[in-house]
């Protein structure tokens, strides 16, 4: 496939390859873009923002609008590019593309109520005559950067609120991931999106990053990915706008009057949808010591229940790790957890890029599992005396995306709710919940800024005070 510059699908010479992380077969080749190349597309995305600020509201949801239905009309073929490019089965691909559609037809909803409010200057001694309001107007050339573990999604989650808003964007998706994003470009040119206004480069983040976070002509980059990652671009950036989400390390809280079977098999699989490479995944159970020994019996059975292999199979539960280096990453993670001490009672084996679904128990605080975010299908269990204990073991790291609990009382639910650090806590279901028009992010180094359509909308758009003095 080829990157789009202005009103071009353009190639290069040299070409990245876009390989199946299961077998390693080619799926297709990509250009491998220059910083030229990313001048390029900034140029072509500051005419684009001439053209579409002025494109009227209807003709923006028109866009969108188109673009949800070619999706849909093209869902088996989207599903089978998320699965065979990347980790996701197929049943999960197929989801994915699903809350696509769902994240650019909310966009097209929510372009209509980009609104503003009338200003009381008279509440001003010395302003009686002044009359005005404010309303919002797209911040200009959006700088996206996407990682592979949603690569369709969230995608959309920059490209539609962006669009929505007026504004013009230079996307650079995952590095492996990339044919996912290219094809919604192709959607959106086809439903209409005038040339310019969207641009797409694929290249390695190393080569070309810089270039599309530096530029000053970017009045916002929007970036999902590592913390690191995180922590670089807003040292480069600049004076421009930056939202941020940067992963996490999911803690629950299991308490004795939940519903075991319920808890295990909801963390079950917010612990290993997409092969826990997922910034919401359940990364450290926290269950209180008179459930424990039944929880952990339960939880590790059922584990050992999931088939994990070829991504297109139809019985699979789940797929490979996005790259052979990552699946070792997270095998020595495992390794260097049990040489300190923890217990494996599920997995801890890996076969090429397909490692086990693990669970651990008795890991020691400060390690690797226990404090960064392993971004891998593990998870580990810690027996807890009560809630208090809970809420503090759960908030002692440096992450704040999703906390959640399992519990039958409500009060114990509204203290976790005040108490635990994060963006958002899930009451009987796992970290792993979320719906696409919700606000998203976190706190501390889970990221700056919300996503969530209507609120990217907001951190794509500025408002603009208009008073007149009569």
């Amino acid at each position: 496939m080829k990157m789009l510059i202005g009103d071009q699908w353009v190639d290069t010479v040299e070409k990245i390859d876009v390989r199946n992380p299961y077998n390693n077969e080619l799926v297709d080749t990509v250009p491998r873009a220059s910083i030229a190349d990313v001048k390029r597309a900034i140029d072509s995305a500051v005419q684009g923002y001439k053209i579409s600020r002025n494109l009227p509201v209807h003709k923006r949801i028109e866009i969108l609008t188109r673009t949800a239905a070619i999706i849909r009309d093209r869902s088996d073929d989207f599903a089978r590019t998320i699965a065979t490019e990347g980790s996701k089965t197929i049943k999960e691909a197929r989801k994915e593309t699903g809350r696509c559609i769902n994240t650019i037809t909310i966009s097209a909803e929510e372009a209509r109520r980009i609104v503003g409010e009338t200003i009381p200057f008279d509440s001003a001694p010395g302003s009686e005559n002044r009359v005005g309001y404010y309303y919002r107007f797209p911040i200009g050339v959006v700088g996206a950067i996407t990682p592979f573990n949603d690569p369709l999604n969230l995608v959309a989650h920059k490209l539609g609120p962006a669009i929505a808003a007026g504004n013009s964007v230079v996307l650079k998706p995952a590095t492996v991931t990339p044919l996912s994003a290219l094809k919604l470009a192709q959607a959106f040119i086809e439903a209409g999106l005038p040339w310019n206004v969207l641009n797409v480069i694929t290249g390695y983040g190393h080569e070309v990053g810089d270039a599309i976070v530096t530029d000053p002509r970017i009045r916002m980059i929007t970036f999902t990915g590592g913390a690191e990652a995180g922590v670089e671009i807003t040292r480069k950036a600049g004076l421009k706008k930056i939202g941020m989400e940067l992963g996490s390390n999911s803690p629950v809280i299991v308490l004795s009057d939940c519903d075991i079977d319920e808890a295990v098999e909801s963390n079950v699989s917010g612990a290993f949808w997409a092969v826990g490479q997922n910034c919401i995944g359940v990364q450290r159970i926290y269950v209180e010591r008179g459930i424990f020994p039944a929880f952990e019996e339960k939880f590790a059975a059922r584990t050992k229940k999931m088939k994990v292999g070829y991504q297109l199979d139809e019985s699979t539960d789940m797929g490979p790790m996005i790259t052979e280096r990552e699946a070792i990453r997270v095998e020595q993670w495992i390794q260097e957890a049990v040489a300190a001490g923890a217990k494996v009672i599920a997995g801890g084996t890996r076969t090429g890029t397909l490692v086990d679904p693990t669970v651990l128990v008795d890991l020691p605080r400060g390690s690797k599992l226990d404090c960064q975010e392993v971004f891998g299908p593990v998870v580990s269990l810690f027996p807890v005396e009560n809630l208090e204990e809970a809420i503090e073991r759960a908030n002692e790291m440096d992450y704040g995306l999703h906390a959640a609990i399992f519990t039958r009382d409500i009060g114990k639910a509204f203290k976790a709710i005040r108490e635990l650090d994060c963006g958002g806590v899930m009451i009987n279901d796992s970290t792993d919940y979320r719906i696409d028009m919700m606000p998203f992010g976190g706190i501390k180094s889970s990221g700056l800024g919300r996503e969530g359509i209507k609120f990217a909308l907001m951190e794509m758009t500025e408002p603009k005070v208009v008073c007149f003095n009569l």
